[in-house]
């Protein structure tokens, strides 16, 4: 079984969202890009909430996301799994969501991508920190290809119900930025 690797978060201080994957798939894997399947929604949605759509050079479509105040990561650090399918992961490790709070300070919502996220948040995260008042966690559905229940105009509307209201509000933390490039996990 291959062991895999989730990238280095994608986050300025001044991210308001939190939008958690599980790990990466084969493609995203494979380009070293957050959400490169071609038939995943994330950018459509993406594209729909602040214009980072899937056209754009990628460092472009993360500067929308951070410039909306979206910050990007997975859940775990590191898992086993063949294949893209989150049913095969194993032996599961979760990344320091305590420590990327701590850096970012103003993120008031964590976005879960799809039930397995939401699963994995709930076993091995949650339980590396303590939600700060006024934190909110909110499941949406998967972006991913394999959810195919839930086209992506209603994953859009849910996507943007979920996620609108903090994008339009404004930062009252100072504009630094932790560095030009994405934080590093220790």
């Amino acid at each position: 079984m291959t062991r895999i690797h989730s990238f280095a978060p994608i986050a300025r201080r001044d991210a308001r969202i939190l939008i958690l994957g599980s790990v990466p798939g084969v493609k995203s894997l494979g380009a070293l890009e957050y959400y490169a399947h071609p038939r995943n929604a994330f950018w459509e949605i993406m594209d729909a909430l602040c214009g980072a759509a899937r056209g754009l050079p990628y460092e472009q479509r993360l500067e929308r996301l951070q410039d909306a105040g979206i910050a990007v990561w997975d859940v775990l650090h590191s898992a086993e799994r063949e294949g893209s399918l989150d049913s095969a992961i194993q032996h599961a490790i979760p990344n320091d969501l305590k420590g990327l709070l701590e850096a970012c300070p103003s993120v008031e919502l964590i976005a879960l991508n799809g039930s397995y996220a939401a699963t994995t948040f709930k076993r091995y995260a949650r339980a590396t920190f303590d939600p700060r008042a006024g934190l909110r966690v909110v499941t949406l559905p998967s972006t991913s290809p394999a959810n195919a229940r839930v086209g992506v105009q209603r994953k859009i509307e849910l996507w943007r119900d979920a996620l609108e209201p903090d994008l339009l509000k404004p930062v009252l933390l100072e504009p630094m930025l932790l560095a030009s490039a994405p934080i590093r996990d220790a």
